[in-house]
């Protein structure tokens, strides 16, 4: 078995994202009703990992809030300030698709600083790898406002919190959330030393955002990889996006550590992804990486939660992955997982094929 921490705090699931549905705000003909980004599926995983027993097995990671300081190293003074004073009046909206309610900056501090943690844990060697269970999620915040129901940059947070520490120097995020990880994307954008690979539905949200055209600025040119992948794609689409794609980009790279914006709205039950995934394809693509890890950087690796808007199916997807991360011999069948897989056109499509092949020579600039 692996020794996998587990980092979580329930002040974390008392965040509220506001009436907002699925839209950036309620009003007119939008009937107000609650945020898509709620805590049940994160709470129900939670519970799932208690009641099947994986929970057990897992080292508790514990973490402090993310300070000011913390938060300077990706966030504006500006921004910060403000989150901070529209959280203390009870209610803002960060940005676009942003919306919260009381407390909102204080629980987004917890989620950084759990983040935070996770890193510093596998860093440290207290653990193999790390699962962190953070809310509110991170990889839409930009440096200057917040996006797609995340107020603060995680994972950008967290990977500068241990840079400036000397603990890590070579870091490689992947990310595969079903919408593109633009705020990470912008981190660290003209970074050489942080390697950032998103697959995503091509052109959903952010609109304008994730094109295989962004690759980079100056020292970072090259080290930005998106994947946009067509809707409908499947378990074979992913799997061969993974294969001939994101695992030799790693190879290129050498990572010291590794980092997956770890979200399941490209799971096929989603309500807010078209993407056709299931349980174990989860599980697939973590032992990939995890096989990647354990060569390139002794297992360093730790997944953070991002997204993921389907209470009953998302704690299947978290439990596939933190089974596979654990090396846990306890096993939670999928109770969708058999159905989804022979659904039509789950193998990898002619069209998604060719896409894969025209990204294929933007690795040659992956440590040139």
């Amino acid at each position: 078995m692996k020794r996998t921490g587990f980092a979580f705090h329930e002040h974390c699931l008392w965040h509220d994202a506001g009436p907002c549905s699925v839209f950036d705000r309620p009003g007119g003909f939008v009937q107000p009703a609650a945020a898509a980004e709620h805590p049940e599926t994160k709470r129900r995983l939670r519970n799932l990992l208690a009641v099947s027993g994986l929970l057990d097995q897992l080292l508790p990671i514990k973490g402090e809030p993310a300070t000011r300081e913390d938060l300077l190293r990706f966030h504006t003074p500006r921004y910060i300030d403000e989150l901070n004073a529209m959280s203390e009046q009870g209610f803002g909206d960060a940005g676009q698709y942003a919306p919260f309610r009381q407390d909102a900056f204080p629980i987004a501090c917890r989620s950084a600083g759990l983040a935070m943690a996770t890193v510093a844990a596998v860093l440290n060697g207290e653990v193999d790898n790390g699962y962190c269970l953070s809310r509110p999620p991170g990889h839409h915040a930009e440096a200057d406002r917040g996006m797609g129901f995340c107020l603060l940059g995680n994972i950008p947070i967290a990977i500068r919190s241990a840079q400036a520490r000397g603990l890590v120097r070579r870091v490689a995020v992947i990310d595969w959330d079903v919408h593109h990880g633009n705020g990470t994307q912008q981190a660290f954008y003209e970074d050489a030393e942080v390697l950032t690979i998103s697959l995503h539905h091509d052109n959903n949200y952010p609109i304008g955002s994730g094109s295989a055209d962004e690759r980079g600025r100056g020292a970072g040119f090259g080290y930005n990889l998106n994947v946009p992948l067509p809707a409908g794609s499947g378990i074979g689409t992913y799997l061969a996006a993974m294969d001939q794609l994101v695992i030799p980009a790693l190879d290129r790279f050498k990572p010291e550590l590794i980092v997956v914006a770890c979200g399941f709205d490209a799971g096929a039950l989603d309500p807010l992804g078209c993407m056709l995934l299931n349980a174990d394809a989860f599980g697939r693509l973590t032992e990939k990486v995890m096989i990647a890890a354990d060569r390139l950087c002794r297992g360093r690796l730790v997944m953070v939660h991002e997204g993921g808007y389907s209470e009953g199916y998302v704690p299947f997807c978290g439990h596939r992955v933190i089974e596979t991360l654990s090396r846990s011999d306890i096993h939670v069948p999928d109770p969708a997982g058999d159905d989804i897989a022979r659904w039509g056109q789950q193998e990898l499509q002619p069209h998604q094929a060719v896409l894969i092949e025209r990204l294929r020579p933007l690795l040659k600039d992956i440590g040139a």
